[in-house]
C-alpha cells in the first residue's frame, strides 16, 4: 500500500472549553464537598449534640413543672414552656445560639481549608479546573449549609419534644397577642432563618482563619476561641461603645419577632452587621488563599 493509500487518521474529539468545564465542576465541587461534610462523624456528632440539647431542655422543664405543681410559678420561659410546647422552639434556639451552635460552626469553619492543608488533599483539590476562588466558595457555602442544616435541628428537635411533653395550641405572643399555632410554626421557621443568618460572621471568621494555617485543630481552637471572646466582651458594661460592632451583639434579636407588631430594628441591625463581617473576612480569606503557597 503506497504511502497515499493510507487512510487519514481520525481527528480526536476536543476537550471541552475550559471555561464550560469549570461552570460544571462548580455544582460538582459543591455536591462533593456537602456529602463529605455531612458524611464525616464529626458533623454528625456536631447535629446530634445540637439535637439533644433541647430534648435536655425540655425534660428539665418537665421535671421543674411537676415538682411545682403546673402552678405556673418560676422563669416566665418555663411557664410559656409548659402552656405551649412551640416556646421550646423559641427557648432552644436561645439557648443554643450563644453556645452550641456558634461553637460547632466555628469547628466545620476552621477546618474547611486547614484540614485539607493538614490532610495534604488541598492541592490535589486544587488540580481540577475549579480554581481557589470556586474552592472557597464551595467551602463557605458548604458552611453556611451546615448553619441552616444545624439551625433546623434544634428546632425540629425542639417542636418535637415540645408536642410530646407539652400541649400545642394558640401562641401568646411577648406582646400580649394571641396568633394561631400555623402561624407560631411559620414564625418559628422565620426564627430559624434568622438564627442561621446570624452565623454568616462566624462563618466568614473561621474560615479566614482557616486559611493562616496547616493544622485543622489550631484554627477551629483558634475561631472558636474568637466566638467566645467576642462574647465576653460583648458582656462587659464598660465596653459599650464597642458592643455594637461585634458580631454576637444582635443575636438574641430574633426575639422581636415574637411581637405583634414586629420590631425590625434589632434584626436588621443583625443581619446587616453578619453580611459586613461575612465581605471583610471573606475578602480577606480569599486574598490569602488565593496567594498562599500551597506545595510549600
Amino acid at each position: 500500500m503506497s504511502r497515499d493509500e493510507h487512510p487519514a487518521p481520525r481527528a480526536r474529539a476536543s476537550a471541552p472549553p475550559l471555561p464550560a468545564r469549570r461552570a460544571r465542576w462548580a455544582p460538582d465541587l459543591l455536591r462533593s464537598e456537602l456529602a463529605t461534610t455531612f458524611r464525616r462523624w464529626r458533623t454528625l456528632v456536631l447535629l446530634a449534640v445540637l439535637a439533644a440539647v433541647p430534648v435536655l431542655v425540655g425534660i428539665a422543664v418537665r421535671i421543674q413543672a411537676g415538682r411545682s405543681g403546673g402552678d405556673g410559678r418560676g422563669p416566665a420561659f418555663l411557664a410559656g414552656i409548659t402552656d405551649n410546647g412551640l416556646f421550646l422552639v423559641f427557648t432552644a434556639l436561645a439557648v443554643t445560639l450563644p453556645v452550641f451552635l456558634p461553637m460547632a460552626v466555628g469547628v466545620l469553619a476552621g477546618d474547611a481549608i486547614a484540614g485539607e492543608a493538614h490532610t495534604g488533599t488541598l492541592r490535589y483539590l486544587l488540580v481540577a479546573p475549579a480554581g481557589r476562588a470556586r474552592l472557597l466558595c464551595a467551602k463557605f457555602a458548604t458552611v453556611m449549609v451546615f448553619c441552616l442544616a444545624g439551625t433546623l435541628v434544634v428546632a425540629l428537635s425542639a417542636l418535637a419534644t415540645g408536642a410530646l411533653l407539652f400541649p400545642l395550641g394558640r401562641v401568646t405572643l411577648l406582646s400580649g397577642t394571641s396568633i394561631s399555632l400555623g402561624e407560631g410554626l411559620l414564625r418559628a421557621l422565620a426564627i430559624a432563618g434568622v438564627v442561621a443568618f446570624s452565623l454568616l460572621g462566624v462563618a466568614a471568621l473561621g474560615l479566614f482563619v482557616s486559611t493562616l494555617t496547616d493544622s485543622g485543630v489550631a484554627a477551629m481552637a483558634t475561631t472558636v476561641g474568637l466566638v467566645l471572646t467576642a462574647q465576653i466582651l460583648d458582656g462587659i458594661p464598660q465596653l459599650q461603645a464597642l458592643q455594637p460592632y461585634l458580631f454576637p451583639h444582635y443575636w438574641l434579636s430574633f426575639a422581636d419577632l415574637l411581637r405583634d407588631p414586629v420590631y425590625w430594628d434589632g434584626i436588621w441591625r443583625d443581619l446587616g452587621l453578619q453580611a459586613v463581617y461575612a465581605a471583610v473576612f471573606g475578602s480577606a480569606a480569599w486574598a490569602r488563599f488565593t496567594s498562599r503557597d500551597i506545595t510549600a
